[in-house]
């Protein structure tokens, strides 16, 4: 059960899952905030509300040590697994990913950062936890930022990409002052 201010912020995040060209959601909370509980509750009602195609959402993480905790979060949240992509998954694994985000069979994808490159059917919600954490930038092969391509593949897919951050970085924080990004701030613990 969320508190009322998260139960506020989802309904309003919530909200624009609906419109045509939503804004990017930079979500701001302390540490134990209930920033993941309000991307769960987002998660729950796109899962209930199925339309013809199945919705399909992409959480993405810095590090994939951070996959664990949230694996498990979610399993007792959802009681299924989501699928998972990073550097360390099997080529079989890999390639049953691919074809169920091109069928449209699998709905939830907890991946890095090259998780944006692979062919989401309905993609419905982005989620950029973590968002100011330097290891969405790829500097080695070509010159990538994760979390602002979740923002232009948002605006192409037409569907809210939510920046998670107890510590928003400076860039998010300029965008939602001159207005290009919406704000939600929690201001103490869950």
């Amino acid at each position: 059960k969320l508190s009322d201010q998260q139960q506020k912020i989802a309904d309003k995040i919530s909200e624009e899952i609906n419109i045509d060209k939503p804004l990017p959601i930079l979500l701001e909370g302390v540490t134990g905030s209930g920033k993941t509980e309000i991307y769960f509750k987002l998660i729950a009602d796109l899962l209930q509300n199925q339309s013809p195609q199945k919705a399909q959402i992409l959480i993405l993480l810095p590090e994939i040590a951070l996959t664990s905790q949230i694996i498990k979060r979610f399993q007792e949240q959802f009681n299924f697994p989501p699928a998972l992509w990073h550097s360390q998954i099997t080529a079989k694994n890999k390639l049953e990913i691919f074809h169920g985000l091109n069928s449209g069979s699998l709905q939830i994808l907890i991946g890095a950062r090259s998780a944006l490159l692979l062919p989401f059917k309905n993609l419905r919600l982005i989620i950029v936890d973590e968002e100011h954490d330097s290891s969405f930038k790829q500097e080695d092969l070509f010159n990538f930022s994760a979390r602002d391509m979740a923002i232009i593949y948002g605006k192409i897919a037409q569907c809210p990409v939510v920046l998670a951050s107890a510590t928003p970085s400076i860039e998010s924080f300029y965008n939602y002052k001159i207005h290009k990004y919406k704000h939600f701030h929690l201001e103490s613990k869950f």
